[in-house]
């Protein structure tokens, strides 16, 4: 086995850790950390690190409620003090915490920080389990939990971003040690894991992963009624605290225990939510869609219907809504959760070849052989290829039958796209966001995301600029995100803008974004653009789609449109009008009431920016 080497912080350099309480030791010896909000500022940097912090999140972590007017300056001394702490960076002498516009960001090497050799560690130790070199994994995974100390961040819990940001290194953790474990008992070893199993059940009674590997490492070792009480236990918990039964993964495990001898009976590795590719976000701040996100915990989290689509406009907050569902969805798919985007960076769509082997790759599935140039090659190349991805689909299909896994499908520009990629049998669930509404996939449950309400807009922009910049003009605030058009990005842009101006008075920006020829210039933050992520929508629809939404922009003013009105302005008759209105709500760009309603008595809305863009391009 080829293990990663160890690398250790340089002579004099200081070594924090995460996993646990703060500390920082220099040669041995723990150093001294300042005052409390000094140490919240250098948690929240060092559980970020070598990536920009955003001054707000800093706020935030030190001053929940109502910041002080001298926060910033306040922020400026333990800053500099986390910059004395750390030292030059390297021989070029650079700064080793710097400010830009995206906020502070600390560089650290993975020898000076626990949580960064931590992950490696655990990478190294799944590669080794996937070339099949158990007792490789299983070392270098205990490696890894050996610098877990215990809950992770536990002395400064008490500040909501700080334990947020505990609450992910506890569940990477817990993953961990689920691998472990697992690797352990398919080893031949199970009770080495008994005891650590146990007590983290004890903490994380509803984690089923855990669990299961409990009953394994119990029943391997000769222990088969305790491995099926707490099969027991977990059934009673579960009807109790959720009114719901174990999973179909878990009962099955329980009946193989039933009158049988020691075989093993190891679960499949669960996969963590997976992003590559990912879109850029402003924060990951989840705000408002409570109705929408219990209905996606229900359909999916019952098992009745496994394919929901998520539709709505580009930056409406449907990949947000996807991995908080995934998230809380970890209990009822036991073979893990996956994420895969369906678009290329610049908005083109990736070809099926080309997804199925990253699925391949995420899921472990068998025959996933396909090189990397049939991978990425056309379907409708050279033989080889076709014969690599059919291959590739079967494996896929194979892999879904025989497994309960979650499967994110992002971005999506068209049904063609996912088609054969959704499940013909088994237990596993897809789903599925787009732009539009992907009217030809059945059977499908549905849910179109509208515009945030006000108040959950609000919350968004609190949670950016602060409460107390939020309580101090209420009104202006209000005009700001309404100006968004409840669109979740621009509220999200507009809060990033307004947390770096913050000599700007919210009804200055208020004003910039009423009037039409600014708006959007003014939703720029960083590398993120509002109108750039409208362009993407804009591209996907046809010629005429795009001439039709261009009239219909004009109309969008004052609460919507008629269908006659839309007929006006398009200069053609009813049945025309309602084909070409339909059109738009099929690819998202024009909404619809909720409620059944005639199509002559609707009224029809274009969003605002989107309405805007239209004209930029269309020159309505």
């Amino acid at each position: 086995m080829t293990r990663p080497p160890v690398r250790t912080a340089p002579t004099g350099a200081v070594y924090f850790s995460l996993l646990g309480p703060l500390t920082a030791r220099l040669d041995g010896h723990e150093l001294p950390l300042g005052p409390r909000k000094q140490r919240l500022v250098l948690a929240t940097l060092l559980s970020r690190p070598n990536t920009p912090v955003p001054v707000e999140v800093l706020t935030d972590a030190v001053w929940p409620d109502d910041p002080p007017r001298t926060a910033r300056k306040n922020l400026q001394v333990y800053v500099s003090a986390a910059r004395a702490l750390l030292g030059p960076a390297g021989h070029e002498g650079r700064d080793r915490v710097v400010h830009g516009c995206g906020g502070y960001l600390l560089r650290i090497a993975e020898g000076e920080l626990d949580t960064l050799r931590f992950g490696s560690l655990a990478r190294a130790g799944r590669a080794a389990a996937g070339r099949g070199d158990l007792a490789g994994a299983a070392r270098l995974l205990r490696e890894a939990l050996d610098l877990w100390e215990g809950p992770p961040l536990n002395d400064l819990r008490d500040s909501a971003g700080v334990a947020e940001e505990a609450g992910r290194l506890e569940a990477r953790c817990l993953t961990v040690y689920e691998d472990w474990a697992e690797t352990e008992i398919e080893l031949g070893r199970p009770a080495v894991a008994v005891d650590g199993l146990r007590d983290l059940v004890e903490r994380h009674p509803l984690r089923e992963r855990l669990r299961a590997a409990w009953m394994n490492s119990l029943h391997q070792s000769g222990r088969q009624a305790e491995a099926l009480a707490v099969y027991d236990d977990y059934r009673q918990l579960m009807a109790r605290e959720l009114g719901l039964e174990p999973s179909p993964a878990m009962a099955a495990l329980y009946r193989s225990m039933l009158g049988r001898g020691r075989e093993a009976r190891r679960p499949a590795p669960a996969r963590e939510a997976v992003s590559p590719a990912a879109p850029p976000s402003c924060t990951a701040a989840f705000t408002g869609r409570p109705g929408e996100l219990r209905e996606i915990l229900e359909v999916l989290g019952c098992g009745e219907e496994r394919v929901v689509v998520v539709s709505g406009p580009a930056g409406a907050g449907k990949s947000a809504l996807a991995l908080r569902a995934a998230h809380l969805l970890a209990d009822r798919f036991p073979d893990g959760r996956v994420r895969v985007r369906v678009r290329r960076e610049d908005g083109t769509a990736r070809n099926r070849a080309e997804i199925l082997a990253e699925l391949g790759r995420l899921c472990g599935v068998a025959g996933n052989a396909a090189s990397p140039g049939n991978a990425a090659s056309p379907e409708g190349g050279a033989g080889g290829d076709r014969a690599a991805t059919a291959a590739l689909a079967d494996a896929w299909q194979e892999w879904q039958a025989r497994h309960r896994a979650l499967v994110v499908l992002d971005d999506v520009p068209d049904e063609a796209s996912v088609r054969g990629l959704l499940s013909r049998s088994g237990k596993c669930s897809v789903l599925i966001t787009a732009r539009g509404q992907l009217a030809g996939l059945a059977p499908v449950h549905r849910i179109a995301l509208p515009a945030l309400a006000d108040g959950e807009a609000l919350e968004l922009l609190g949670k950016l600029i602060g409460a107390g910049r939020l309580r101090a003009d209420p009104g202006a605030a209000l005009r700001i995100v309404r100006a968004c058009g409840g669109l979740p990005l621009a509220v999200e842009v507009s809060g990033m803008r307004l947390a770096v101006l913050r000599h700007l008075p919210l009804a200055e920006y208020a004003d910039r974004l009423d009037d039409p020829s600014a708006a959007l210039d003014e939703l720029v933050a960083g590398d993120v653009s509002v109108r750039h992520r409208i362009a993407s929508g804009w591209q996907d629809l046809a010629d005429g789609d795009r001439w039709v939404l261009g009239r219909l922009a004009g109309l969008a003013e004052g609460g919507g449109f008629t269908l006659d009105r839309a007929a006006e302005a398009l200069g053609c008759g009813e049945r025309a009008a309602i084909r070409a209105v339909e059109s738009l709500i099929d690819a998202g760009a024009v909404t619809s009431p909720a409620g059944e309603v005639t199509a002559h008595a609707a009224r029809y809305e274009v969003p605002r920016l989107v309405g805007l863009y239209a004209h930029e391009r269309e020159g309505v």
